[in-house]
This record gives structure tokens, sequence and C-alpha cells, in this order.
């Protein structure tokens, strides 16, 4: 291995570090900014009941393309399919931003039905953006480096979480919502243009087949379960044909899935993977984070602005000791991980830190200050922390330079899936805690019908416009019903911790599979994957 790599970040690494990072920005901040200008969306390009496809489309075609990026790297090389997923996304945010735009276009096909496709394109682009950047990040720099590093990835990610939304509210309010789709253009040219003519790395030469059908029942599968988790008790009951359907297209294709991937002899996901003890551990950790940041960042600011009184600015706001927390902690980690060359303490200590934090958030309710209320979120987010920078080290520690792109993508696959079905349960067990105290609260009272029966699209406007007493039982039922959301999610992080005591204490290989020397990128002889398993 090259000095530089052995001693230093040095020059060619910096530059590739920034155009990573550059990568990850696009990728983690489009899944947040579209949030604050939905409403102004809305009332530029009409139809309303079309809103939420803006946000789902984006999120189905993210999570169903992500395997597939890891798989597509491994076979033509990780240069070209990151640049090729910054410029599908580009393509489909400068597409997002015109939508509407065309009178022609729009006698045929409507403005927010054009926004929610060209967001599905730029869904796609996404799915590779966090998981082809956190896979090069493999390939440049050794497992012992990476935790170092990949803490900067972290800190990205988690800044992307809460300054989304604010940017999205900025250029909404001061220049258009047209400016949250364009801003996107000139960091991802400047990722581009960094990578084509810094980075590269070795492409393999040898042929490969591609297995389209394993590829098409997966996209079939997941799609099937991300739209049943998205829809179900929103837009169908969950007991609906539509989501019933769907649930059942998740699992006759899953198991279809399942079965092609034992039959071929290059699999999009390599089934042998799954003998690793690492791979199984870090996957389900990665679901279980994925469950948790998502629980915390979504119905934290619920109770804020429903129990607390608190506006949304403010509540996006007051999310930064959370925030703040984990990237407290996830930096420290990926400096100690680098440090003493190993990872399973910070998994152990993160999962039960968290817990903890999730417990105390438990406990929140009317009375809560803010002050307490900042320091259950900080201990929540330092728990999320520790764990962040672990899952795709470890997972990469353990395999071979041929399974790099798509153990990596197995892990950002694997938060993604639990974001989704995290939402969709904690939503639904929301709905169904409030709508049960409601009925309890106001049993046998007039004019109490359209309050039970409408609970879940109770916010704050409609609770200030409640006489003072029914205002008072409507937020003590909120409180203790988003308290209900977050013991199951101590429940879930409970889970983690688990599962991270049977981690391996497997030792970070000083290996990187890539040397940047003066010469350009040279494979190394591919012997990092750890024995741990």
């Amino acid at each position: 291995m090259s000095t530089e790599s052995s001693n230093g970040l040095g020059r060619e690494r910096a530059i590739i570090l920034g155009g990573l990072m550059l990568g990850m920005l696009l990728g983690s901040i489009d899944q947040s900014i579209v949030s604050t200008a939905l409403p102004r969306i809305v009332g530029d390009l009409g139809d309303a009941s079309k809103m939420s496809w803006i946000v789902t489309a984006y999120l189905v075609t993210v999570t169903v393309t992500t395997p597939l990026y890891g798989k597509l790297s491994d076979i033509y090389g990780r240069s070209l399919i990151f640049e090729t997923s910054i410029s599908i996304f580009l393509i489909g945010s400068i597409l997002s931003g015109l939508a509407g735009e065309f009178a022609a276009i729009n006698d045929v096909v409507g403005p927010m039905t054009q926004l929610a496709a060209f967001r599905a394109l730029q869904g796609i682009g996404a799915g590779g953006l966090i998981a082809m950047a956190t896979t090069i990040l493999g390939d440049i720099f050794s497992p012992r480096e990476r935790g170092k590093y990949m803490s900067y990835m972290m800190l990205i990610f988690g800044g992307a979480t809460v300054g989304g939304p604010l940017l999205g509210g900025y250029l909404t309010d001061h220049y258009s919502w047209r400016w949250i789709f364009y801003i996107n253009v000139p960091i991802g040219l400047a990722a581009i243009l960094i990578t084509h003519f810094k980075l590269d790395l070795p492409t393999p030469d040898t042929d490969h087949d591609i297995d389209y059908l394993g590829a098409a029942l997966l996209v079939v599968a997941v799609g099937s379960l991300m739209l049943a988790t998205t829809w179900g008790g929103s837009e169908y009951a969950w007991d609906s044909v539509q989501i019933l359907g769907l649930i059942a297209s998740t699992i006759v294709f899953g198991v279809l899935f399942v079965l092609q991937e034992l039959r071929v002899d290059e699999p999009v996901f390599p089934v042998h993977l799954l003998d690793r003890h690492t791979v199984v551990g870090v996957m389900t950790l990665s679901f279980c984070l994925g469950i948790g940041m998502f629980g915390a960042t979504i119905y934290l600011p619920v109770f804020l602005q429903d129990v607390l009184g608190v506006s949304a600015t403010n509540s996006g706001l007051l999310l930064f000791p959370l925030v703040g927390g984990m990237l407290v902690t996830s930096g420290a980690t990926g400096q100690l991980m680098t440090r003493f060359g190993r990872y399973k303490i910070f998994a152990v200590v993160g999962t039960l830190v968290g817990s903890i934090g999730y417990w105390f958030l438990h406990t929140m309710g009317p009375s809560t200050t803010s002050t307490e209320s900042t320091i259950f979120m900080i201990i929540t987010g330092m728990g999320l922390g520790f764990v962040m920078p672990v899952l795709t080290v470890a997972v990469q520690n353990a395999v071979s330079r041929e399974d790099l792109g798509v153990a990596t993508t197995s892990v950002t696959f694997s938060r993604s899936l639990g974001s989704g079905i995290g939402v969709a349960v904690f939503g639904a067990l929301l709905n169904n805690q409030l709508t049960n105290r409601l009925s309890d609260a106001f049993a046998g009272q007039a004019g109490s019908g359209q309050l039970t029966s409408d609970a879940a699209s109770i916010g704050p406007e409609a609770i200030e416009k409640l006489p003072d007493q029914i205002q008072h039982v409507v937020v003590t039922a909120m409180a203790n019903s988003i308290d209900t959301v977050f013991l199951a999610g101590m429940g879930v992080l409970i889970l983690a911790f688990i599962v991270s005591l049977t981690l391996p204490n497997a030792e970070l290989s000083e290996e990187a599979h890539v040397s940047m020397g003066e010469g350009g990128a040279e494979p190394m002889d591919d012997s990092t994957a750890s024995s741990d398993d």
C-alpha cells in the first residue's frame, strides 16, 4: 500500500473525498428538502390529491434501485455507476423544477403527475448516490481508516436531516419552490467533475451475466412492500383489497426472488453473504437504525407542535439537539475506530444509549420543559450517532472487493426499508392509540364524533381552536399516544442492542482494496475481507 494511504489523507484522496461528500449531500438532503415546500407546490400546481406521490414516488424508487446499484458497480466499476447515478438524479431535478411550465404538456399530463414522475426519476438516480459514495470510500480507504472518513459522511447525512427542511423553506419563501430542485445542479456537476477527472478506479475485466429476472423480481417485491407501508392507513385501510394485494405481491415475488438467487450463478444479491454473521447482523442493525432515526425525526416535531405548542419552524430548529448529539458521537466514533481498530463496542454502547434516550422520550408530557426535551433528544441522538459510522465499516471489513458494492448497498437498503416500514407502523400505532384515547375521553358526548373519527388529522391549528377544557384532553391524549410510539421505538433499539452483542469483535484491516498512487489507482491483493465469521 502506498505511503499516502497509510500515513495520511493525501491530496488525491482529499479531493475524491470532497466529491463523494457532495454526492452524499445530494442523496441525503433531497429526502427532506421537499417537505416544507409541499404546500406551496400544491398551491402552484393544484391537484392536492396527488401531493403524497411527490414523496412516495421518490421514496419507492430510491429503495427499489439501491440494491441494484451495488451489483452493477461490482460488474461495471464504481466510477461509471456513480457518475451515472448523479446524471440521472440531475436530469430528474431539472425536470422536477420545470414541472407544469409547458402548456402543451399540461394538456396531456397534469403538472402534479409530471412532478411525481420526475421525482421518481430523481429517486432512480438517488438510489446510487449514498450507496456508491460509501462503497467508493470502501475502495480507497482501508477498513481501519474508513471509520474516520465514514464519520464525515455521517456528518453530512445528519446535518441534511435538519438542514433540508430549513433550506427548503428558505428557498421557497425567498425565491421559488422550483429552486429546491435547481440547487442540485451545481452541486451535482461539481461531484461529477471531481470523480470523472480524479477517481480512476480499476474496472473488472471479466465478463458477467446480469440477472435481469432477479432484478425485476426484487423491484416488484420491494416496490409492493414500500407502497403497502406508505399507503396503508392513509390512502387505503390496512384491510383493504389494495393493501392486502400489495402484501400478497410482496410475499410471492419475494419468495420467487430468493428462489431465483439460489438458482443463478451471478445473483443480484449473493446469498452466500448471508452465511456471514457480520453481514446479517449489520443488516438487522441498519434496519433497526432506520426505524430509530425516522421515528425520532418525524414524531418529535409532532410532539413539539401538538403537545408543547411550538411553531413548525421552531420545531425544526429544536431538533438540533438530536442531530447535534448524533454528529458529536458519530465523529468521535469514527476517530476512535481508526485509533483502536475495533467497532463492536460502539454498536453495543450506541444501541444501549439510544434505548435509554427513547425511554426518556417516552416519559414526556404536556408539562415537559424545553430543557428536559433537549436533554432527552441529546441522549437519543448520541446513541444513534455511535452506531451510524459502524455499520458500513463493519460489513465492508467482512467481504472481499468483488462483493463490496452489493454488501455496502445492503446496509443502505436495510436502513431505507426500516425507515419506510417504521414510519408506516408508527403512524398506524399513533392513529390507533389517539383514536381509542379520544373515544374513551369523549364517550357519549354530543359533537365529538368528528374529533374521534378524524383523529389522525388533528394538527396544532385545530387544537388551538378547541375550548380550553377539550383542548387539555386532546393534548393529553396526543402526548400519551406519541409516548407509546417512542416506547415502541425503544423496543426496536433494545432488539438492536441484543443483535449488537452477537457481532464478532473483529479487528479492522489496515489494507485498502485500491492504492491511490501517483500512477493512478491500482487494485491491491484482494485479501482484505475479515475472517471474523
